[in-house]
This record gives structure tokens, sequence and C-alpha cells, in this order.
């Protein structure tokens, strides 16, 4: 049954953090995954990410996608959604079974749906800027073209540790893919920058039944296996599920899904918003450095939250003893 009318969100929250693992051990010694983080104290990049997704959708229209082994942490914060809209993975088997999953439940319900993408472990410094450039994706696809847009956001340096999006050039902010590049050299990365190449934000948006081609084409396989188990009875999906994730190769949706699909993305370029994935100390570093309000309000109900502010504080103090 079709819910009412609008775009949809899947909020990315699966993820295991690894990248960030030295900042982020629990008093138990366990590492938290950073989406589960606050920045400086107050809301967890998970809420910030719900929150982005509410300037977007409706609330009943965000969907979020999580690990079964990181309950503790998601499930205060996602209590306010529909159980519906909590879509569990019984293993965490990379980005690409982790987006195809929340999808397909979307599409049960909105065969039409246009849908954003948005990972949970970024940090937006002008989430107005992001928010406006977003809204142009969604409504660039009102057409049905079957393309699915991506956003490329404007570097303001020639960095080496992110994803690149290089576009066929034009004088549009809209434009399509030509190509892209992993992790460049400082060398390339110049080279990219000046011919117009964007970070990749891993944020994009397009028709629910545009990004199921782009499975058809370049994974059709994990396309079968998770599409049959997701029409299961709702009272045997679990179960299904179960069985399935411990045989399930893992995939990563950009070099598996995206990376072949050229011929059908569009990139569109975001003016500069103070977006970072948080990847690295030196950029939760960097990022803190910032000017900023005060923190959000936590959205976290019991417990206490692990702040990435003083985890850094603690670990350049050892670091210098």
């Amino acid at each position: 049954m079709t819910m009412k009318q609008g775009p949809w969100a899947i909020v990315l929250a699966g993820g295991s953090g690894s990248r960030l693992e030295a900042l982020t051990k629990g008093h138990d010694g366990r590492s938290v995954p950073k989406q589960f983080c606050s920045l400086r104290g107050g809301r967890t990049l998970l809420g910030d990410a719900l929150a982005r997704a509410e300037r977007l959708v409706d609330p009943d229209h965000v969907v979020a996608v999580v690990a079964a082994e990181h309950r503790r942490f998601w499930e205060p914060e996602l209590a306010a959604l529909a159980p519906g809209n909590v879509v569990v993975q019984p293993q965490n088997r990379g980005t690409a079974p982790g987006i195809l999953l929340p999808l397909l439940s979307i599409l049960e319900r909105d065969p039409a749906a246009r849908v954003v993408l948005i990972p949970s472990d970024h940090h937006v410094r002008s989430e107005a800027v992001l928010a406006v450039a977003l809204d142009v994706a969604l409504r660039a696809i009102l057409s049905d073209s079957g393309r699915v847009i991506l956003l490329g956001i404007t570097p303001d340096a020639p960095t080496t540790d992110y994803g690149w999006i290089v576009p066929v050039g034009g004088n549009s902010r809209l434009q399509p893919v030509d190509r892209f590049v992993e992790k460049p050299d400082p060398v390339l990365a110049r080279q990219l920058m000046d011919i117009g190449g964007l970070w990749n934000s891993f944020l994009m948006v397009g028709r629910g039944w545009s990004f199921l081609d782009l499975y058809a084409r370049r994974q059709p396989l994990l396309l079968s296996a998770l599409a049959a188990a997701s029409r299961s009875p709702a009272a045997e999906r679990a179960a299904a599920l179960e069985a399935l994730y411990p045989i399930l190769p893992s995939a990563d949706f950009s070099r598996d899904v995206l990376q072949g699909s050229e011929n059908r993305l569009d990139v569109l370029e975001a003016p500069p918003c103070g977006w970072t994935d948080l990847g690295t100390p030196k950029r939760v570093a960097v990022c803190l450095r910032e000017k900023v309000g005060p923190p959000a309000a936590t959205a976290v109900s019991g417990g206490s939250v692990l702040v990435l502010r003083r985890a850094l504080e603690v670990a350049t103090h050892a670091s210098t003893r």
C-alpha cells in the first residue's frame, strides 16, 4: 500500500566506523561507531543525520538502516521512528546491501518513490546550504529520467583521502559523470581540482527504481538474493535475512555499483557547506577548530554519549606525554 506522496530518506547507520576507531573506544574498551558519537556534546552524528533528513522529507518517510550488533546504540535514538522504518541488518556486509535492503522496503510501500541517501557519520557546518542543494536534486528527478544524481562538494583543497567525481564538463551545476577517482596522489588531486573535479559526498538522489536498475546491471545476484528474502512473509522475513547474510558477499556501493554506471549518473555541484566525513582524527580536529554555535540538544535518552572533542583531547594529551 502506497503511503502519502513525497520523497523518502534512507539514513545509513550500519557501519562500524573502523577508520576512527582510535578515538571511539567506550568505557568498556569496545569501539563505538562514530555515528553514535557526538562531535562536541549533545546530539550524536546520527541525530544530526536524522534532522538533516527531516529538512527534506516528512518524518514518517525517514528510514534508517542499522546493524543488529549496534542495537544498544541505535535503539534509543530511533525510538521515534515507526518500527517498519528501522531496517535491521543481521550483519554489516558493506554499503551495497546496506542501501538495497531499506530501498526494497520503501519500494514495497511506494513504487514511485524519490529517495535521498544520507550517511549518518558526516558533519555539515551549513545545513541550510546542503538542504537547498539536495532539494534541487530531488526536484530534478521529478521528470522520471531514470538518472541518479550524486552531490559533489566544491573542494577547497586538493585533498588526497576523499573520493572525487569528475564531471563531463560544462556551465551547468548538473552535469553527467565522466569518471570517479578514489584517493588520488597529491599531483593528481591538484589536477582534478583544476579541471573542476568535486568531492564525492556519498549523498545522492534518485527514483527508487533508478537505483534498482543500477543493481540489476552491476550486482544482479545481490539484488536477486535480497529481493527474494524481502518478499518473504513478514513473520518469516527476519529469519530469511538471518539465513542469507552469513553467506552474502560484502559489496561496496561506490566501487561495486556506481563505478561502471557512469553513463547513468549525474553530479550536482553543491556550494561549499563545511562538509566532512570525519574519517580521520585530523579531520575531527580541523572540524572542532571551526567556530560554530552551541551543540544541538541531545536526542538520546539514557546513558552517556562518547564525545569526539573529549576523546581527541585525551588522545592528544596521551601522545604528548
